[in-house]
């Protein structure tokens, strides 16, 4: 299978990495050093690469090196079955993100069309015992790497949304400046709900489909409201007394939630181990990297930062050899090479050190 796959990534002003240039293979690439040394700024770099904020919701004048504060700049070769592009993010004085594609200026959803980008952070251990916002996030990222116009569909909804709220904060009642912005909330929340349970009906396929050494789960997204546009739209009228009265839309995609259950031990996710938690997590990113591939004709590229917390030496091994089985270019990072031992030479590896503050990265031969 031709695959997705990066053949360089330059960092320059980054984070902790004054300057980077990573020429890489198609194979994983293991990435490992102390922590604080700066690995993680190099898979947010590649995060980058796919409509949003990245894996750590920075704005972009967070992501510049201090103290020289002078912007950064990104610059990734990535490779598909549909060919080669060139890709530059940068960005001046904090200011918002400019993409170039192939030296043409582009909007970030355009990254969405050709970079299938899918990661695991620590930060999303707790994901199915903390709020409702983090499983939307997930949920989202995985309906983005199947249906790229998703993000541009929640931005339309956002947008209108955030308008309706200004008028119920400032206690307008007159319908008819509400009408135009709840048909395009409902044109847009219909299609959002739509996508995410084509994501979910992928990823049970792709369960169903897969041997795994990782337990399966079974998702429902609770949503409530009309899954038709004149539904929707009816019912955000219907609601606005209830919304003037809170100050804000209390219906609609914004609000749904994702519900995940331990399908072998009919146990909650919310109730499982931390391990079991961890490995859940892990089979949901291997299903949606192999339905991806089984819909795209390429895995995504998979982001795992300390992929190794929480799960033992046998599981470790099962999870490479699935990326490898998958064909799939996952950048992970871990403490130490050891962890990745398993891997051999399947993959590729870098070292991260820093001293004074600046990260440097080494190719291990």
């Amino acid at each position: 299978m031709a695959g997705l796959y990066l053949s360089n990534l330059t960092l320059s002003h980054f984070r902790s990495h004054k300057r980077a240039v990573l020429d890489v293979d198609a194979r994983p690439v293991a990435i490992y050093g102390n922590n604080g040394a700066g690995k993680t700024n190099v898979l947010e770099a590649v995060s980058l690469l796919s409509p949003g904020r990245g894996l750590r919701r920075a704005s972009a004048q967070d992501m510049t090196r201090r103290p020289e504060a002078l912007g950064w700049k990104l610059t990734a070769l990535l490779h598909s079955p549909r060919g080669l592009n060139e890709i530059e993010i940068q960005s001046e004085g904090g200011a918002a993100r400019q993409v170039r594609i192939d030296s043409k200026p582009a909007a970030q959803t355009a990254l969405g069309r050709i970079a299938r980008v899918l990661w695991l952070i620590p930060a999303m251990d707790r994901l199915w015992i903390e709020g409702a916002d983090g499983r939307r996030r997930f949920l989202d990222r995985m309906t983005l790497s199947f249906l790229p116009d998703h993000a541009e569909l929640s931005l339309n909804y956002e947008k209108a949304m955030r308008e309706r709220n200004r008028l119920l904060k400032d206690m307008v009642r007159e319908p008819s400046w509400y009408a135009a912005l709840e048909a395009r909330m409902a044109e847009a929340g219909v299609a959002i709900d739509a996508n995410r349970r084509h994501a979910l009906e992928a990823l049970s396929k792709a369960q169903d489909a897969a041997e795994t050494a990782f337990p399966a789960a079974t998702l429902e997204l609770q949503c409530d409201m009309p899954r038709d546009i004149d539904g929707f739209q009816a019912a955000l009228a219907d609601n606005r007394m209830r919304d003037l009265a809170a100050g804000r839309t209390l219906i609609g995609p914004h609000r749904a939630d994702l519900y995940a259950v331990y399908t072998a031990k009919k146990v909650p996710a919310r109730d499982c181990s931390t391990g079991e938690q961890k490995a859940l997590l892990v089979s949901l990113i291997l299903a949606n990297a192999r339905a991806l591939a089984a819909e795209t004709g390429a895995p995504p590229l998979l982001l795992l930062d300390e992929v190794a917390a929480h799960l033992d030496a046998g599981r470790r091994a099962a999870l490479y050899d699935e990326i490898v089985g998958l064909g799939a270019q996952a950048w992970m990072t871990g403490t130490g090479a050891e962890l990745f031992d398993a891997l051999g030479d399947r993959a590729q590896y870098l070292e991260v050190t820093e001293d004074s503050g600046t990260s440097q990265v080494g190719i291990v031969p």
